[in-house]
Formats: C-alpha cells, structure tokens, sequence
C-alpha cells in the first residue's frame, strides 16, 4: 500500500497487475475501507489483463481524517488525484453504493479521463432507491468503541443489509468487521461521508450527457438502496447497460463475483 499527496491531505491506496495494462479503479461506498474490494476479487480483474486501484476515501481507513464539510465531488477530485500519482490520464472506474455516486461525478465532471463507468448498488440522486425502515435503522446505529461489541453489531447489520447466501457467511462478516476495526475505527468520518452525499446536487443531468460505456449492476433484493435507484442510473444514462443480479443484497457475495466481474470486464472491452 502507498500513500497518495493531494492538496494538503494523503489518499492510501493500494495496486494489483501489470501498471502498463489499462487501470481499474475501485471506489469504495460509505464508510467503508480499501479492504471491502476483496484481494481473490482483485485479481480476477487481474487475470482479465487490468491494472487494478483500490483506495480508502478521505475521512476513512489511513486516508486523512477531514474536518471541514466536503461534497462528492471533492471525493471525485481525490480519486483523479490518486490517477495522477500513479500517471494515468484516464481509467475505467467502477464503484459501489456511494462509490457509485462518487464514480457518477468523476464521468461527469472530467469525460474525458473516464473510458467506462460501473455503478454498483448506487443512486443518481438522493430521491430514488429509498431504503427500508430496517435498512435506514442498521445503517444509522451508533456503533460500539469496544473490537468485540462492534463485531458483534457489524454482524446484527449484515443479516439487515447482506445478501443471505450466495457464499456469504457469519465467519466472513466477522473477519472483515474485525480487519475493518483493527485497520481505523473512525465513525465521526462516516458521519462526514454521508453529510457529502446529503449535500450533493443530483446527477441525473449530467449523467444524461455520458458518451463512454455505463454499466449498471444491482441486486434485485437490495434494501439499502433498493433496486429503483440502479433503475433511475440507468435511466438516466443513454446505451448504458443494467444487470440486475438476483439474490444478492446490498454487499459484493462471493458467488456474484464471477458474474460481476465479467460483466465489468465487457463494459471495459466496449470502451475499447
């Protein structure tokens, strides 16, 4: 892992492949670190001949913790810039939930650095994909300062918000909450993240002026951003392509990879 210097703050990140293969950025949703993008997922991106980026964003993992109020555009901006260090004019960028948006505002603000765009379990605007009561009450719990208590409760929040199945299991949950707190256990950032995307303007207008390959993917039980909000992305986005993938929640299950990841790969064959 290395450490990205923009504008006053640092952005880590992390790199899997060949840096002279085309580059795939992962961006990562609310609160959530560098390490959700599982490595055995990485390098199937790998193995598919790309140059793979993972990134905390700002306020999250060994990124800088922000105390001023920030949009998702200024997370957009650290995304480019983390493209800068590493010399990549252009890229294509994938995220998820709120990566998703981030990944949205990096097309449309700088076209031409984007050569295809995936939005993963995400929204174009705060007004589509409303969440279930239960969903909206797990993502928005306090969560506990002790390691074990906050396992404990990261696992009561996956049962809510997870895929059941589709090779998800406890012992997952519990390890990536575990790595996840050992890592930065930082919720007064989240708390920033989710006032950014609340802040932010919607998408839809900019979204309709994309010219490079959008895919679409999303999970048809999803309950945190249901499948309206996939279904308003692309509709907003002329030629973009939805994949709806059945069974699967609000989370990246295993068993959807190789779905997910081929369906990812396509979308970068049609930039090409």
């Amino acid at each position: 892992m290395a450490s990205a210097p923009l504008n006053g703050i640092t952005i880590e990140y992390e790199t899997f492949g060949d840096p002279g293969h085309p580059t795939l950025m992962l961006v990562n949703g609310l609160g959530s670190q560098l390490i959700n993008y599982d490595v055995a997922l990485c390098a199937m991106f790998v193995d598919h001949g790309l140059h793979v980026v993972r990134l905390d964003n700002r306020d999250v993992g060994l990124s800088t913790k922000v105390q001023s109020p920030y949009l998702l555009v200024d997370m957009a901006d650290d995304a480019f810039g983390v493209l800068d260090h590493l010399d990549v004019r252009a890229a294509h960028i994938a995220g998820m939930s709120m990566g998703g948006m981030i990944v949205q505002t990096m097309a449309i603000e700088h076209p031409d650095r984007v050569l295809s765009m995936c939005s993963v379990m995400s929204r174009p605007s705060n007004d589509q994909g409303a969440s279930t009561p239960a969903a909206i009450a797990a993502l928005m719990s306090e969560p506990p300062t002790e390691r074990a208590a906050f396992i404990e409760h990261s696992l009561a929040s996956q049962h809510i918000i997870a895929s059941d199945g589709l090779g998800n299991t406890e012992e997952r949950w519990r390890a990536r909450a575990a790595a996840s707190f050992d890592r930065c256990f930082h919720p007064e950032g989240v708390a920033r993240q989710l006032a950014a995307v609340g802040a932010s303007p919607d998408r839809r207008p900019g979204l309709g002026a994309l010219r490079m390959p959008v895919l679409v993917i999303h999970g048809a039980e999803d309950p945190l951003i249901t499948l309206a909000g996939g279904e308003a992305t692309a509709a907003a986005v002329a030629g973009s392509e939805l994949l709806v993938i059945p069974g699967m929640a609000h989370d990246l299950p295993p068993d959807a990879w190789p779905t997910i990841v081929a369906a990812i790969v396509a979308n970068v064959h049609r930039a090409r």
